[in-house]
């Protein structure tokens, strides 16, 4: 499916975006592991997502749902109802899929095999492998289990402690879910904050976590009971139409119920330093959450430097706000994002690739890249590279480029933001 984006003459209205996919996932997974039902709103009905339901049913895990309006009652019967599947898992595009399922069934005593599409084929494991490993977890794979199909003989855990050379929510998460099952107390330190929905969708379903600075504890043997969680709005979801408004001249855009974690608003920081006009109101919480409503009126942005601590904290938005670096003045620099390279596609050199078909001057670093702005960008055919961000980057740049742009392959944005385009649409002013 390719989607064709047009300029408008502005963008404006009040909208909603889907369902946060990290806060999804996690509210699966643990209402699986949960004695109970676990009754979700506004799940995400994105592909990755879903591969995290169908694996759990795989598993023997009874749902109710989801339906057209995201809601998903997940019948737990705790860790002893998930039985040891007769196919293959498959997590599909999903890292955070299969990183947080390894970290389940390494406390679950019985054989699995789980892999996903060639894409995730290529994504590292061993940094979720190894540790799962040292804590007693038995797992095979290619390249010495960092390359899926992985297999995995789970159960008889011990806690431990762990030291992450990088910050990793994937890897914390992972981890932790062993930990709920280990004798002992499981520990993990990471250098930087990375995002905490893990831990507090835990403490939301009835464990104890102790949290010390970077350091996280979770002790083996707790019992979760099910609970009612409604998903906040996606801020990564969310950063597309705030950069498109911040933009496009003449937009003024609202975005209600916005997800706006502490280890997540890394993007609200960026564009206040370049200068959007952006306001955040009616902050309140949703199951543990904190949300708020987000204006964006449109700007004239500022080249910013981005770097060390804030990258975990919008690994995910650095795609479109390249584009934003593109339409700002000055130059915009991200360092310190390595991750970027592991990503659905290496989105340092994808970024690069396809900003240039813009006529954007733009250069790939060792671990990010260099945009320089001001200059008009032009219509132009762009390729997804089978990844959502990209996709949906591409697109709030051809709405502020002249003539038409056509992003192939686009299918690939129902991963995260279903509906993205209708969306789009209903916010033109043409």
């Amino acid at each position: 499916m390719n989607l064709e984006i047009t300029p408008p003459r502005a963008l404006r209205g009040i909208t909603r975006v889907p369902g946060d996919k990290s806060i999804s996932h996690r509210a699966a997974m643990l209402g699986a592991l949960a004695e109970g039902d676990t009754h979700i709103e506004n799940f995400l009905m994105g592909a990755d997502c879903l591969a995290t339901v169908k694996c759990l049913a795989e598993m023997g895990v009874s749902f109710t749902g989801p339906d057209k309006k995201g809601r998903l009652t997940v019948h737990g019967r705790g860790p002893a109802g998930l039985k040891e599947p007769e196919n293959v898992l498959d997590a599909g595009n999903s890292g955070t899929t299969i990183r947080l399922m390894l970290g389940i069934l390494a406390g679950l005593s019985f054989f699995t095999v789980i892999t996903g599409d060639a894409s995730l084929r290529r994504r590292p494991m061993k940094r979720v492998t190894a540790p799962l490993s040292r804590m007693g977890a038995r797992i095979w794979g290619r390249q010495g289990a960092n390359l899926a199909p992985l297999a995995v003989r789970g159960g008889e855990l011990q806690g431990d402690s762990f030291s992450l050379p990088v910050a990793s929510a994937q890897v914390k998460s992972a981890l932790l879910l062993a930990g709920l099952s280990a004798r002992g107390e499981t520990r993990v330190a990471e250098p930087a904050p990375s995002r905490d929905h893990t831990e507090r969708m835990l403490q939301y379903f009835g464990a104890e976590i102790h949290k010390e600075g970077l350091t996280v504890t979770i002790k083996g043997g707790q019992v979760l009971a099910g609970r009612r969680v409604t998903v906040p709005g996606d801020i990564s979801s969310a950063a597309f139409l705030m950069v498109a408004a911040a933009v496009v001249p003449g937009s003024d855009v609202t975005i209600r119920e916005v997800g706006i974690n502490p280890t997540r608003d890394g993007i609200l920081e960026v564009m206040r330093a370049m200068g959007a006009d952006l306001e955040i109101f009616n902050r309140h919480q949703l199951g543990g959450e904190p949300v708020a409503d987000i204006r964006v009126r449109h700007s004239r942005l500022r080249g910013v430097t981005i770097g060390g601590e804030l990258i975990p904290r919008l690994i995910d938005e650095i795609p479109v706000l390249a584009v934003a670096g593109a339409l700002a003045e000055g130059e915009l620099e991200v360092r310190d994002a390595a991750e970027l390279k592991v990503k659905e596609s290496n989105r340092i050199a994808t970024v690069v690739e396809e900003l240039r078909k813009f006529g954007v001057e733009v250069e790939a670093l060792a671990d990010g890249l260099r945009v320089r702005g001001g200059r008009p960008l032009t219509g132009t055919s762009c390729a997804s590279h089978g990844d959502h961000r990209i996709a949906m980057a591409m697109a709030v740049a051809g709405l502020a480029a002249r003539g038409k742009t056509v992003i192939q392959d686009a299918g690939c944005v129902d991963v995260s933001f279903p509906g993205f385009a209708s969306i789009l649409s209903s916010l033109r002013v043409d």
